[in-house]
């Protein structure tokens, strides 16, 4: 028998009990697990079902979407819908297309107002009167708890839009018409995403050769609006054909470059102006005293033959004419007249209506309005008369331009302005910056002082949020020579033309540049009398044209012509050259 190592064979270990606390621990274990899993199960369930329904806005029965952007949200009021007739409310109205919309007690109708268009709808007729001319719908406006809606769908023509209602997908669609829209096809069937997230809601599906609007593309994807109204992203893969079925549509301005405009005045009791073989450099509009408003409140022309041979020699010359509109006749005679016809939409329809019918027969470029001394109280009705205006000379190619004092002064002179409106709504505002020192001052000043222009244009463009390409500036081609007594007193105001002062300074007269007003001063004594006058020059104009730059403006007018010295046109031209 062999020896050998001894094989010990051991006993295997008993498996240990676990502790009650163990086994506590270990069912929490389990259950915590199967609690995170189902929960995750959850989310993913709530994931696939928002990824494979359409969810719109839950707080409106009907979704609307307008230019490619859902503004149910912004909705003050439910639309309406009656008889396949569309229905907004007139805030609702006014937040997306017109924000001057107006009911007049006087007629009972509203006014509305859109870029070319002027409309007025009643209660009761289902007649909308567009630019002057009536048109047969199928509605009218309603009133509702309290509110006031409007046929939209019938006022298709007045906001310049494309409406289409997809009732089984309870959405509204509205496009402006001068707004570019492109298309393309779909080239696979794929889910539309609310976002370009990797974990996004599908909004619609789109299959292979259905067309949709492009909204946008970036970064390989694009968002798109399906033919049932859905807003949303695919990846711009999945897109082909794309092409463009309507461009952006942009008034053409008149005017390239800064607008250098001059006052061709005459009064209502004489004739325009024979400028026949003459030309005014650098001038690209002119705007001669064509019409005004008489102490009758009627609208009256002073035009004649002088006047067609006026408007031929402008346009023979390459110039604009934008004729004013003067109520100076009649705000002389009563406030009142004014007045009436501003608070009448009647009346003022009818202003507008003479005013656009004589720029049409005479083939001018644009109208001046130049109404001042006003009612305070009439301010928002002149608002009206402008807002109102506006849209029929546009339509017919025509410009607006309306004139405005210094912001701050008395109830007639300044407060009647709603410089605010007034730029926001015409094509131009012009700042009459002169008569600082007026007929109306008690003690001698300044014209048209640099520090104080430049001030006010510091409340036209921040104060009253006026667009710096709406706002020229107005500079004065005369000052004043003012006299006072050895008492102090004021005796004499004498307004001087600019080609006139020399004449009436005397010779070695010791003439100071004054740095802030940016002007020559002088004075000089006549027995015990003192005489003191500004001087209005090329350098002190300069000075102000220098703001135009500054600032950004549009332009500059000048009042009068004839007041100049002949200096002055190469200087405007050179400046705002330099300006563009």
């Amino acid at each position: 028998m062999k020896k050998g190592k001894r094989i010990i064979q051991e006993k295997p270990k008993r498996a240990r009990k676990m502790t009650r606390d163990e086994i506590e621990r270990k069912k929490k274990i389990i259950i915590r697990t199967f609690i995170t899993v189902v929960a995750l199960l959850v989310i993913f369930i709530v994931a696939m079902i928002l990824n494979n329904f359409i969810i719109l806005d839950n707080n409106k029965t009907t979704n609307l979407i307008i230019n490619n952007r859902n503004v149910t949200s912004n909705l003050k009021n439910d639309i309406l819908i009656q008889e396949d007739v569309i229905y907004l409310s007139e805030p609702d109205i006014a937040n997306f297309f017109d924000k001057y919309i107006y009911e007049d007690k006087e007629t009972n109708k509203i006014i509305t107002t859109y870029d070319k268009k002027i409309a007025e709808i009643g209660y009761d007729e289902n007649v909308i009167n567009i630019n002057g001319s009536d048109k047969q719908i199928y509605a009218h406006a309603i009133e509702k708890d309290g509110v006031t809606y409007l046929p939209v769908s019938e006022m298709a023509d007045v906001y310049d839009i494309e409406i289409a209602n997809i009732p089984e997908k309870k959405v509204i669609t509205m496009d402006s018409l001068d707004r570019e829209q492109k298309r393309a096809i779909v080239n696979k069937n794929t889910s539309v995403k609310s976002s370009t997230n990797f974990i996004s809601r599908t909004v619609d599906r789109v299959e292979k050769g259905e067309a949709v609007i492009v909204v946008s593309s970036e970064n390989g994807y694009s968002r798109i609006r399906t033919s049932d109204g859905k807003l949303g992203y695919i990846k711009s893969k999945r897109l082909e054909n794309e092409f463009t079925i309507r461009e952006n549509m942009e008034d053409e301005k008149q005017i390239n470059g800064k607008v250098n405009l001059t006052w061709d005045y005459y009064s209502e009791y004489a004739s325009a102006p024979d400028r026949s073989g003459t030309t005014i450099d650098g001038v690209n509009v002119v705007s001669p005293a064509f019409f005004y408003i008489d102490e009758n409140g009627n609208f009256e022309e002073n035009i004649g033959s002088n006047g067609e041979n006026y408007i031929q020699w402008a346009h023979n010359n390459g110039y604009k004419v934008w004729p004013m509109v003067s109520n100076a006749v009649a705000a002389n005679e009563s406030l009142d007249i004014v007045s009436r016809i501003m608070n009448s939409y009647t009346l003022r329809k009818e202003l507008i209506e003479n005013i656009v019918n004589a720029c049409v027969e005479y083939g001018l470029d644009g109208i001046n309005i130049d109404f001042e001394n006003m009612k305070s109280e009439d301010k928002d009705m002149y608002s009206r008369f402008i807002i109102e205006l506006t849209p029929r000379l546009k339509e017919i190619g025509m410009v607006t331009s309306v004139d405005v004092t210094a912001p701050d002064g008395s109830d007639t002179w300044s407060l009647c302005f709603d410089r605010h409106v007034l730029g926001d709504v015409a094509d131009y505002i012009i700042f009459m910056a002169y008569d600082q020192n007026g007929v109306s001052s008690t003690k001698p000043g300044t014209n048209a002082g640099y520090n104080w222009i430049q001030l006010n244009l510091r409340k036209f463009l921040q104060t009253e949020e006026i667009e710096p390409e709406k706002l020229i500036l107005a500079v004065p081609f005369y000052t004043r020579l003012w006299t006072t007594n050895s008492a102090g007193e004021l005796i004499d105001k004498t307004t001087v033309s600019m080609k006139n002062i020399s004449s009436v300074i005397p010779e070695g007269t010791q003439i100071k540049w004054d740095d802030e007003l940016k002007q020559n001063y002088a004075e000089f004594t006549d027995g015990d009398n003192i005489n003191q006058i500004w001087i209005e020059d090329v350098d002190s104009l300069k000075a102000k044209i220098s703001l135009i730059k500054e600032n950004n403006l549009a332009g500059v007018a000048s009042w009068e012509k004839d007041m100049e010295t002949d200096d002055v046109w190469q200087m405007f031209k050179t400046e705002l050259m330099e300006n563009q």
